[in-house]
């Protein structure tokens, strides 16, 4: 059988795409890694061949599972996906982000992948042009996270130039869904909302909540994925990818609430971000063929069903920061 090796494989994307390959695409079986530091080895589908491992800090065996399996493509989703944090862990953010993919890279180049297909994040492009983010303008990060992010494109696409590397960038948005980490206070915002919810809290919205955002269901990402590596039209572009609809965060909230029948909003000081995320997505229907087929209240109303069937766990948070100037009153220890 032919082979595809998924990273981050116990998180939301990466547990999904498994499942979709291994339903959809039977002559190929799925190697995933995961250090699951923030994903679920409950997630990772049973004929996933798992791997726990650090990207980070363990280059040989990095090594050793690729030359044993020699994947035909490699999906890069393993991330640590904070922005409003990533100032206040800076080593953590690019240990795990800009250096866990340039061990990636160096294997895919040794081992001739035949596509390498890295999922970057909306946060490259800063505060856009006026709020909208196209796959054209130059990116210009706000924080270190999407700067990490914009790094490794920059890397993979001087692996492309320099030795040959196959690649795909996906640019994906505020993507939610059956099998999210709902458990870590500082990223998700659905289902940080979704976690405050059942244990007796109030929804917590960051500045007055009128920021935009274009949520993205996860089942309707998932072919678009994996078209992202199999098509030749593909090669070597970056992609917008996800929903196409723009929602406030009041919105979702609201939208939340109303699935939910209870809960209660509250607003703290805003932090530092991006104000209005628009992003195109026309490139990705033309050249991944994604459909937008699910709205918010019809997504969130089905990851809300699967919250409520989660076991309890305790809540994720960091037991010191990097950095503690400047930290948001809600992040103070």
């Amino acid at each position: 059988m032919k082979t595809v090796l998924i990273t981050g494989v116990a998180g939301l994307l990466g547990s999904r795409l498994a499942d979709w390959i291994i339903e959809n695409q039977p002559d190929f079986k799925v190697v995933g890694i995961d250090n699951l530091s923030g994903g679920y080895k409950e997630n990772v589908h049973e004929r996933v061949d798992f791997i726990n491992l650090d990207l980070a800090h363990e280059p040989k065996k990095l090594e050793i599972i690729f030359q044993k399996y020699q994947p035909e493509y490699v999906f890069h989703l393993a991330a640590y996906a904070a922005e409003g944090l990533s100032p206040f862990i800076r080593q953590f953010n690019y240990d795990n982000n800009l250096k866990a993919t340039a061990g990636i890279v160096n294997e895919c180049i040794k081992n001739n992948v035949n596509r390498l297909v890295f999922t970057s994040t909306l946060a490259v492009y800063g505060h856009g042009e006026g709020g909208v983010f196209n796959e054209t303008q130059t990116p210009a990060p706000i924080d270190p996270y999407g700067v990490a992010k914009y790094a490794c494109e920059m890397d993979i696409q001087i692996a492309g130039e320099q030795h040959g590397l196959d690649w795909c960038i996906i640019r994906p948005h505020n993507v939610y869904g059956i099998k999210q980490n709902i458990w870590d206070k500082y990223r998700n915002v659905l289902g940080i909302w979704m976690f405050q919810h059942m244990n007796g809290e109030d929804m917590t919205i960051f500045g007055d909540g009128n920021q935009t955002r274009s949520f993205s269901y996860i089942d309707d990402s998932l072919e678009p994925l994996w078209n992202a590596a199999t098509r030749p039209e593909a090669s070597k572009e970056i992609v917008n990818l996800g929903g196409i609809e723009e929602h406030t965060i009041n919105d979702a909230n609201l939208i939340l609430r109303q699935i939910i029948g209870a809960g209660v909003a509250v607003h703290h000081e805003a932090r530092h971000e991006v104000k209005h995320s628009i992003p195109t997505y026309q490139k990705s229907i033309d050249i991944l063929g994604f459909q937008h087929k699910t709205n918010l209240r019809e997504g969130l109303t089905e990851m809300w069903k699967w919250a409520q069937t989660q076991p309890t766990r305790e809540r994720f948070v960091w037991p010191s920061y990097e950095l503690d100037k400047g930290i948001y009153s809600y992040w103070k220890k």
